[in-house]
């Protein structure tokens, strides 16, 4: 979090600052994203809406005029639709927030039901004369099986209003049904979720070391044949711009945070190492310079992705009726993550007890450790150089269950790797700091059904790149001047099904923006800003059809242009409603694996 009053030489920019069905249906537009005008200060994002099956539609309010001005809880009631049967074939959660004009913190928002999470972000940051509103939407079909029973929740979005900190911030949530039918079937959603938060009616958990864990002992189905962990790790306090960090012996030298650069999330099913994460890197409103995020935040900083891990190898481990501990743990935390997850399980609709065996697991035994190669010198008091972090690694889980329907076994490939070069130039009269970081995963999933089954491959390529710059200047006292800064930042996604040798599914998502602004200083406090610009771009194509583009540019804090259809024929957005064109994790026929 950052206000652009709190100060300190690199503490400034850091601290201020079924598919064969589904695929004949018609096709249906996204719905389209709240109205973008150009000349507006309000929120301005090019991510896609979720696109909507054609039909009826039921609607359930969860709450409506909340308004957070502390840290007290927020609880509500949820009961399953009228009307609407519980055979849906999409359900959508709609959230719109809103900070009245003034002086806040940007702030974390999180939304629950069940002790389960169906929403993680941020808030936008207010200014004197702007009372930013955004609109939220996230495909929530995966929690279908909740959503058939009544259930409580809550809304936690602490915040504090006083003399200094006058935005207060309100908020109204809603699930949208869509009852299945000949055009839209049923969403091939998980049989049964378990909530990885708090313990109580949901909340995050708070790893402020690597050693920390989320630990969750759970007595799962006796009969599970797939399983999927979607988890959430968001930098807080100390690890807010854990990407900027250096180790600690280099710390003093490069005027940095220490802790190093390197994160990455681990998961264990009882111990056993079962399944890595990578960490996206988030920015906060406030973060760096806050005049960079307005209008436009930062890539999904106002609705986080969860990043899913295919657990399927150790279904069988799962199946024998013990309880079993499922841990997640972020190497490297060095000061707060934020952190919680959902594990989905898919049943065997036909046995009661599923057996089998895991194969292979080359993960477990695998230190996450990253190599360092320290480039900084220090001649006569001018710091210059780089440090460079890496970490790479590839591992391999498999395992197989025997089902109503024969043996299913699945493997899964996955190579993970990290890199982040920080480079320095420290003098006198200037502070400069650059970062160029990037993680990637390849992951490849086999799955084999019977003796003569064929093979079904998914493939999936992850890549979070990451580019900064920040300079501090100053005059012949030590005051500080002025502070440039500029990012680029992205989430790079694709994806492909093949069953044998034939393509059934593939699909591309790129959302990035690059961005820049300047603060200029007086006696050293903030006398105004300049050069504020951004362009974020979002592109979403996949072989059905489906394509999504849009561009959406901004200078001196107001909307500047917005052009849709880029990429896509005839400069023509149009979406398949089973598509899920943010690139957040799919169950639906065309992306799981365990889907033939």
């Amino acid at each position: 979090m950052a206000l652009i009053d709190e100060a300190g030489r690199k503490g400034l920019w850091l601290g201020l600052t079924g598919c064969i069905v589904a695929c004949a249906a018609p096709v249906a537009l996204g719905q389209a994203s709240p109205g973008l005008t150009v000349g507006s200060a309000n929120v301005a994002v090019a991510d896609p809406g979720v696109p909507r099956p054609p039909g009826k539609t039921c609607t359930v309010e969860l709450f409506n005029g909340f308004t957070f001005r502390d840290f007290s809880d927020h609880p509500y009631t949820y009961a399953p639709p009228v009307g609407c049967g519980k055979r849906w074939s999409k359900v959508v959660l709609e959230a719109d927030f809103a900070v009245t004009a003034g002086r806040q913190f940007d702030r974390t928002a999180s939304l629950w039901l069940g002790g389960a999470n169906i929403y993680f972000g941020t808030t936008q940051e207010p200014s004197s004369a702007v009372a930013p509103s955004w609109h939220i939407e996230r495909d929530v079909s995966d929690f279908a099986s909740l959503l058939a029973q009544p259930q409580t929740g809550q809304a936690i979005l602490g915040n504090v209003v006083d003399s200094t900190y006058t935005g207060i911030i309100s908020g109204s949530a809603r699930l949208v049904f869509y009852p299945a039918n000949i055009l839209a079937p049923k969403v091939e959603a998980p049989d049964a979720v378990f909530p990885l938060s708090d313990g109580t009616n949901g909340g995050t958990v708070a790893l402020n070391t690597g050693s920390d864990l989320l630990s969750r002992t759970l007595t799962l189905p006796t009969n599970i044949e797939r399983a999927y962990l979607d988890v959430f790790a968001q930098g807080q306090s100390g690890d807010e711009f854990w990407y900027s960090c250096v180790p600690d012996a280099l710390a003093n030298e490069a005027e940095s945070c220490g802790g190093g650069s390197y994160r990455e999330v681990q998961v264990s099913i009882d111990g056993q190492q079962a399944g890595v994460a990578p960490v996206y890197p988030w920015i906060f409103t406030g973060g760096i310079d806050p005049y960079m995020w307005r209008p436009t935040p930062g890539v999904q900083t106002l609705d986080f992705l969860p990043y899913r891990v295919d657990l399927t190898p150790f279904a069988s481990l799962l199946n024998d009726g013990k309880p079993h501990t499922v841990a997640v743990g972020v190497t490297g935390a060095n000061g707060n993550f934020a952190v919680t997850g959902n594990l989905f399980v898919h049943l065997d609709r036909g046995r009661k007890m599923v057996t089998g065996a895991l194969t292979a697991n080359t993960l477990q035994g695998q230190p996450a450790v990253a190599t360092v190669d320290n480039q900084l010198t220090d001649t006569g008091g001018v710091v210059g150089g780089s440090v460079t972090t890496r970490a790479s690694r590839s591992f391999r889980t498999a395992g197989y269950v025997d089902t109503s329907r024969g043996r299913i076994a699945t493997e899964v490939n996955q190579t993970v790797a990290f890199r982040n070069t920080q480079t320095f130039t420290i003098d006198p009269t200037r502070y400069e700091q650059g970062i160029d970081q990037t993680a990637t995963v390849d992951s490849t999933t086999k799955t084999r059904q019977g003796p003569l089954g064929i093979t079904v491959t998914t493939e999936t390529h992850f890549d979070y790149p990451l580019q900064a710059n920040f300079a501090n200047t100053f005059d012949g006292s030590g005051n500080i001047v002025s502070a440039p800064s500029s990012v680029t930042q992205g989430f790079s996604r694709q994806f492909s099904k093949t069953l044998g040798g034939l393509v059934i599914y593939r699909s591309d998502v790129d959302n990035s923006i690059d961005t820049a602004d300047t603060l200029n200083f007086t006696n050293g406090a903030v006398s105004g800003h300049t050069g504020q610009r951004s362009t974020q771009q979002f592109r979403f194509r996949d072989n059905l059809g489906s394509c999504y583009g849009r561009d959406v540019t901004t200078a001196s804090g107001v909307l500047a242009s917005t052009a849709d259809g880029g990429g896509c024929a005839r400069a023509r957005n149009q979406l398949l409603w089973f598509t899920h064109p943010d690139g957040s994790p799919d169950t639906s026929r065309t992306e799981d694996p365990g889907v033939f």
